[in-house]
């Protein structure tokens, strides 16, 4: 018998095509509602998730009382998989870290220069008609600090790209030791002072119980009004209300998120801000990032099938 596979969120073709090379079945079904996912995922050896479809405790209970096996995601954070429950019940996870990194790191310096320079602003305003060139008068990167929250192959990447620019990199990452945040470039420091310090404050998270609201109506308190917020790691990592209160009060400078606490952010009042940029989860979209999760999660979950024959 051979072995299937679901691939329940869009991915780029050549995951089918790897699957198809190595002889196992393939079923695209994208947008399944949850209660179709549980009723065929036990028909599969294996799923192929992005970031839309949630695989809970419950599929995985009904995959595993049917044939399923492994569970990849294409891409680096497990957010939408219950890691745990997968354990306990004997469904290999799989994921591909690093693969998306430097079109994260990319997107991140984008976005500071963006702030910087208020190009969406300019943008809209010249389709417009407007010509807004002294009120839209930016700031220079070249000699700021640009402040890490977290130094995992991202925020490594987005050091390097920092320091090409001219900026000056502080980090902190409890994970990380000191003396590997200074070979990367960064000076290692406490969190506070990235909170009073940095001129660019760029977060490199996982989401989880401890990080949850890291930035917070008392860390923005810390922040220098001259100081811009950066998020492209996970929606969650910032309490978006107090985000709100202090852009609208000049608190701080500016901010600019990829992610959001809820996606998409529907009627989000940051959205309304003259101060405030925001993306669709764009971290990851690029032809070269696509590409390389959409090859490695399909090569991992074949792997694995074809050493549990």
């Amino acid at each position: 018998m051979a072995w299937k596979v679901l691939l329940s969120d869009k991915i780029e073709e050549i995951c089918p095509k790897i699957f198809k090379e190595r002889g196992i079945e393939v079923d695209r079904k994208e947008g399944l509602a949850p209660e179709e996912l549980l009723k065929i995922i036990g028909d599969y050896d294996g799923q192929v998730v992005r970031s839309a479809t949630k695989v809970t405790r419950d599929v995985l209970a009904k995959g595993r009382a049917g044939r399923l096996k492994i569970v990849g995601r294409a891409g680096a954070g497990l957010d939408n998989i219950d890691v745990q429950a997968a354990e306990e019940l004997g469904v290999k996870v799989v994921n591909t870290p690093g693969l998306n990194s430097n079109a994260v790191a990319e997107l991140t310096i984008a976005l500071a220069l963006s702030l910087a320079r208020h190009i969406p602003q300019g943008a809209s305003s010249l389709k417009e008609g407007r010509w807004e060139k002294k009120t839209l008068a930016g700031t220079e990167i070249f000699g700021k600090t640009m402040g890490l929250v977290g130094l995992g192959h991202i925020g490594k990447l987005v050091t390097a790209k920092a320091l090409g620019l001219g900026m000056r990199v502080i980090a902190h990452d409890p994970f990380v030791a000191p003396e590997e945040i200074a070979s990367s470039g960064a000076t290692p420091v406490a969190l506070a002072e990235i909170w009073r310090e940095a001129d660019y404050i760029s977060l490199h998270l996982p989401k989880t119980a401890a990080t949850q609201n890291i930035v917070s109506r008392e860390v923005l308190a810390q922040f220098k009004p001259s100081a811009f917020l950066l998020n492209c790691a996970r929606g969650g990592l910032v309490d978006e209300e107090a985000l709100r209160a202090a852009l609208e009060a000049g608190q701080i400078a500016g901010a600019a998120l990829d992610v959001f606490s809820s996606e998409p952010p529907g009627d989000s009042p940051l959205l309304k801000l003259p101060n405030f940029i925001g993306v669709p989860h764009l971290g990851a979209s690029t032809l070269e990032a696509q590409l390389g999760v959409a090859a490695k999660v399909a090569e991992a979950l074949a792997d694995f099938l074809d050493s549990a024959r």
